[in-house]
């Protein structure tokens, strides 16, 4: 069973577009960095599509920022069924250890490997690994195969988003 794509923030993706808009303050300059960090969005979005959101999805919060999942959010709906529906189907199915990412940073470490360090807000460490070979894209959490996709895959993603 794969639990990846799932919706979610897109919280990694939307810290390096607050990094894109800090470096300088000219529109058209931020456009060229943005041109220039095309393929580091590439991986943000597919570290969020396929790790993050679906961590964020599957926990009901996001691991980054500790903000609730968009689909848990209380507002006025047009159709209501949660009222018919057991309490196991109104929320979030697995339990979230309160542990957020407290920073985070991004390297590419050669053309096929990029690496995010992370440090959680209880001081412990980790490491998020993508290394692409060939056509296939492996994601690692220390050391451990999280998910799989194809650069083909990502492109169709990189495509939808346009």
């Amino acid at each position: 069973m794969s639990l990846a794509g799932c919706v979610g923030s897109n919280a990694v993706t939307g810290k390096l577009m607050k990094f894109n808009v800090e470096v300088v303050d000219n529109r058209y300059a931020r456009a060229g960095v943005n041109f220039l960090l095309a393929p580091v969005y590439a991986l943000t979005f597919a570290a969020d599509y396929i790790v993050f959101n679906s961590i964020e999805f599957w926990a009901g919060k996001n691991p980054l920022t500790g903000a609730p999942h968009i689909f848990d959010s209380k507002v006025d709906t047009m159709i209501d069924v949660n009222d018919s529906l057991d309490d196991s189907l109104k929320e979030a199915p697995l339990g979230f250890n309160n542990r957020q990412i407290e920073w985070g940073e991004m390297k590419q470490i050669d053309e096929n490997t990029i690496r995010m360090d992370i440090t959680y807000n209880d001081g412990q460490k980790a490491v998020l690994t993508g290394v692409r070979d060939g056509d296939k894209v492996s994601y690692y959490m220390d050391g451990t195969l999280v998910s799989e996709t194809s650069i083909q895959a990502l492109e169709q993603l990189a495509a939808e988003k346009v």
